[in-house]
């Protein structure tokens, strides 16, 4: 990782990606951690899913956050952390009529660049089993849906 400021209107290398409708903008990576910053239009979410080998960590700067860890339905607003564990399962939801925007960060790093440029290459209406077959070899785990 080389020191230095990485602007507030821009990601490292100009990187902005598409991720299930959601923006994100890579702000830092080394290998032992990867921090971008997101912005959740209305209506948009991932669904539960567990990373084995990292941790991660949702900084809410604008707007409600829902989130679902481990079962449990919890939420989250500005200032407030939200700590994901490795192995936890947890999907992401913004349930309201505003914009979410937040800092992500995982530590190590791993394979979640790589898979972010994968999903971003999907494109906007790629395919959920898509979708769940490029997490999975990227060290991101979906879980099946829950039965009604």
């Amino acid at each position: 990782m080389k020191p230095g400021v990485t602007r507030s209107n821009s990601g490292i290398e100009d990187i902005s990606w598409n991720i299930l409708g959601q923006t994100y903008v890579p702000k830092q990576k080394s290998k032992n951690s990867m921090a971008w910053h997101a912005t959740l239009p209305k209506g948009t979410f991932v669904p539960p899913h567990i990373h084995p080998t990292q941790d991660e960590f949702i900084y809410v700067l604008e707007g409600r956050f829902d989130v679902i860890l481990n079962g449990v339905e919890a939420y989250a607003e500005p200032g407030d952390l939200i700590r994901l564990p490795m192995n936890v399962p947890h999907g992401i939801y913004n349930k309201t009529d505003q914009t979410i925007k937040c800092l992500f960060w995982v530590s190590p790093t791993r394979r979640l660049y790589d898979l972010f440029w994968a999903l971003h290459n999907l494109g906007p209406d790629a395919n959920p089993a898509d979708v769940v077959a490029v997490s999975a070899q990227h060290e991101v785990d979906f879980l099946p849906p829950e039965e009604d």
